[in-house]
Formats: C-alpha cells, structure tokens, sequence
C-alpha cells in the first residue's frame, strides 16, 4: 500500500494535469527513499507521463516570481528563493502536495559541518571544493537572502529564509532540479525527480513534446541540472545574480498562480514527456541518469556515490607539480620550464581558479602533463636549444616541439601526431611515481587497505556520511594506485628494452 505522502502527491499529480502509466508502482522505503518500479514489462519509445510545464516549480511559476526578479535573481540562486518561499506558505502553496514529499534537504557535502569535511574527505577531490563553495553559498545568502528578509515591503517570514534554509533548499536544487527551457529555466519538476539515478543505464528519457508541426526529430531533451558527462563538479559563485543555471521543465499549478498565456512562450509545447528509451522488465526499477560522471561529482551533486564506478578520475593539481619540481631544481628552472610548456599552447584543466590533470580510471594521466614533466627534464643545453628554436619561428601554439633523447633531434607536428610513448621515458615514468606519493600523502596516514576495511564494516544507511566518503577516498586511491602501476610497468619494460638492447650489441 502506498504511504500517506504517496497517496497526498498522487491526488496533487491529479489535480494538476500530470499523468503516468499505470504500469508504475511509486515504493516509498524507509531508508532508500522513494523508487519507481515497472509492474509489467515495459517496451522501448513507450509514453509512461507528461508533466505540464505549468506544473513544475520555476521562477516563473512560483508566487515569489515578481520578488526574485525584483532582487534581479536568476538561476539556481533564484529557484531556491522560490522553493523557500513556497515552503514558508505551507498547505497554502500551489505546490504543497509535491513539497510534502521531498526531505528538507538532501544528504549533500554542502550540507555537512566543517568538521565532517575536514575529517571525511580529505584528500579527496571535495575537500577543497566543498569548503570553498560553503563559504560562497554563505556569501551569497548573505548578500542576496538576507536583505529581502529585512525588507518590511515583503512580509517575508524569517524563519523559512535563514542560512540553514537556504543551504536545505540548495541542495535539493542542486540534486533534483532540471534545465527546461529558455523561458522557465531551471525548475523542480514533479514525479521526474522520483526516478533514481544509474551510471549508464539509462530507461527513462525525459523531453519537451513536439510541437503538431513539428517532428519526432524535432523534440528536445530536457536536461537535469548541470548534468553532462564530464566530471567537472557545479560550482559556486557570489555574484546575486547567475547565468547559465540549472533548469527544469515548469508546471502551472491552477491554485492562485497567474496563468502564462501560449502566446508568451513562441515556439515553446506545454508540456514535458517521459519516453522509454530501452525495454524495462516487469518488477525491475525504472532508471534515469545523471550522466557519466564520477564518484567526486556524483557526491557533489547528489549525495551518493558508486562503487567501481568507471568514470572515476583523479585530479593532480598544476601546484602539486610545480611543488616536486621545486623539490629537485631550482624555482628559475621550473618557472622557465613551465613558460616553455605555455608557449607551446599547453594548459591543464581549470577549476574555481586552480589548473589541475586528470589520472582516467585506469590511472593513465593526461597527455598536457606527461609533456610537462618530460620540459621539466629536459638538460639545460637541450632546453635552451628547443627554447631558441621555438622564438625562431614565432611560437607556434598550433604545434609542438619534443626532443627525441638519442640523438636531440627536433621533431615538429601537430598535437594529434605526439604519443605518450615518445614521452614515457624513464625520468618522466619516475616523476609520475614520485607525483603519486605525493598524491597520496594528502589522504594522511590510513593505508588504502585500512580504508577498504573500513567500507567493508560501514553500513551505507545508518553511516550514510562515513560510507560514501569511503568510497570515493577508495576509488580514488585505487587510480593512484594504477597510476603507479602504469609508471612501473613502463620503467620496467623500458629498462628490459635497453637490456635486451645491450645484450644484442654484445654479441654483434
């Protein structure tokens, strides 16, 4: 039998215009939350719900749409006034029987003490991260909540706009929010939140409906918030007012919300739908998917993680490199070899202002920082030579320059054309290894296979926050751990190379 909130939502789905099979049983489990499940066998480019966008909870929906845009706020920051301040009206909200189904907040590290962030995640890819996106939500709410509260024009009751209520309401915009359109932006939509996520696997795509005129082709994919498939994480800024946020399709609910007139939204259907996009068997959940992303991201974004999650990466940031570099040579050596590196038309990846590489899964490292290393080793009158060659010719950012290390001879070419191979030389294998270590201290003194028992004895319900920080110090460790094996290997099959080299010399 369905719980109360179940049946109170179902009625509210109802009465505004949403409709789902009945093929799909809503299971609200104490622990895991609410699922969706198949009662029957479900086919591939089936319709299982439409969702009227005037449904959905959006800046343009909610009874606080002339307030949010009156403060000229947009975006995430926006939706999340909205969701307050539809919290603050209670039964009296349009969206009343949809609210009373969601939790207050969702298990986000943004809702995590400081303490819990510096003793769960550190080292892990979060830890910088969510501490300094804690300190930017804080500003924001700072200086753009804050001031409509005490706004006496606005009426706006305190208690539902406080700092913790804006943390709580962030990260249910964070995790269930939806892009939708230009016109509504970013929303809370009803009943598609329900679906729970799996790393490609896919059943349930979610799209705005054509138009009569339009074609099958012509749909357009409604998007979860910031969902793509790398593994950048969202992040903050402290300006009041965001662009490019997170969306989600909008519903209208007919309870003392100001109709959108059809003509307002050119060349924009009305209405959202759910399609199968694979066969689903009977009793099986039906799943979504918050793209292909890794266990940083995905407890970042939603509050859980994966284990084996194969989109995992590790990031070595730009100043953990230049730290080992200094550690041999002198600063003016790595400097000089980092501009070397830049003129050449080389960066790492950039992040809330820091450069960084990524370690894939299976722990091979990015191509930008095998040719780093391989400048910072290069010998003084080696580099000099490659440094004059490159003024010489007007520096080039289109192309790249490497040295072979038996005969010093220039080699140019397009990007394309360098392999790692002619870069994996025993110098850079061992710098990679030396990197690793130094990765590695950043976890402190638990050993990965003290952390793997750790997992292994924690209960991912009752110790929701301890079991997904250990999985993905976990999975992280293990890339580095790859990392490693992928330097070993190398130095060891270069070093037989040689040797086999050798013998052959000395028997000719």
């Amino acid at each position: 039998m369905a719980s109360r909130r179940l049946r109170a939502f179902k009625r509210w789905m109802s009465s505004n215009s949403i409709q789902f099979s009945d093929a799909l049983e809503f299971l609200d489990t104490e622990n895991a939350g609410i699922c969706v499940k198949s009662k029957c066998e479900l086919k591939e480019g089936d319709l299982i719900a439409t969702i009227p966008k005037i449904a959905c909870l959006t800046i343009r929906t909610s009874g606080a749409s002339s307030i949010i845009e009156a403060a000229d706020l947009d975006g995430c920051l926006g939706l999340c006034v909205a969701v307050m301040y539809e919290r603050s009206l209670g039964s009296e909200s349009p969206w009343a029987g949809y609210l009373q189904l969601l939790p207050k907040f969702e298990p986000l590290p943004l809702v995590w003490s400081l303490d819990d962030i510096d003793r769960l995640l550190c080292g892990t890819e979060l830890h910088k991260t969510m501490k300094e996106d804690k300190a930017l939500i804080y500003e924001d709410w700072k200086e753009c909540i804050l001031p409509l509260v005490h706004s006496e024009e606005l009426s706006l009751d305190p208690s539902f706009f406080g700092v913790e209520d804006y943390f709580a309401a962030k990260s249910l915009v964070a995790s269930r929010s939806f892009q939708i359109d230009d016109y509504h932006g970013a929303g809370m939509v009803p009943l598609a939140d329900l679906f729970n996520h799996k790393t490609g696997a896919e059943d349930v795509h979610f799209t705005t409906a054509s138009s009569p005129d339009e074609s099958d082709d012509g749909a357009e994919s409604v998007t979860d918030d910031e969902n793509d498939s790398s593994n950048e994480f969202l992040t903050e800024t402290s300006t009041c007012k965001e662009n490019g946020s997170s969306g989600a399709s909008v519903v209208q609910s007919s309870s003392g919300v100001p109709d959108f007139e059809s003509e307002d939204i050119p060349d924009n259907p009305l209405v959202l739908e759910m399609i199968l996009v694979k066969d689903v068997k009977a009793g099986s959940e039906v799943f979504n998917t918050y793209g292909y992303v890794g266990n940083a991201a995905l407890l970042h974004r939603y509050g859980f993680t994966e284990l084996d999650n194969p989109y995992d990466i590790v990031n070595i940031d730009l100043e953990l490199v230049l730290q080992w570099s200094s550690s041999l040579f002198s600063g003016r050596h790595s400097r000089s070899r980092l501009s070397l590196w830049r003129k050449l038309g080389y960066s790492g990846c950039e992040s809330q202002n820091s450069e960084y590489f990524e370690i894939s899964h299976d722990g091979e490292p990015q191509l930008e920082l095998l040719v780093l290393l391989y400048i910072i080793l290069l010998s003084e009158e080696t580099y000099t030579t490659l440094d004059l060659t490159l003024a010489s010719k007007g520096n080039s950012a289109k192309s790249i320059i490497s040295i072979t290390p038996k005969t010093s001879k220039l080699l140019q070419g397009d990007i394309s054309e360098m392999s790692s191979d002619m870069l994996l030389t025993t110098s850079v294998r061992k710098a990679l290894m030396s990197l690793a270590d130094i990765r590695e201290r950043l976890y402190g003194t638990s050993s990965l296979e003290n952390d793997m028992e750790s997992l292994r004895k924690c209960d991912c319900i009752t110790e929701r926050k301890l079991y997904h920080s250990l999985v993905l110090r976990v999975s992280e460790r293990r890339i580095i751990q790859k990392l490693r094996t992928y330097a070993e290997a190398g130095v060891k099959s270069l070093n037989k190379a040689l040797q086999l080299h050798s013998r052959k010399k000395l028997k000719s």
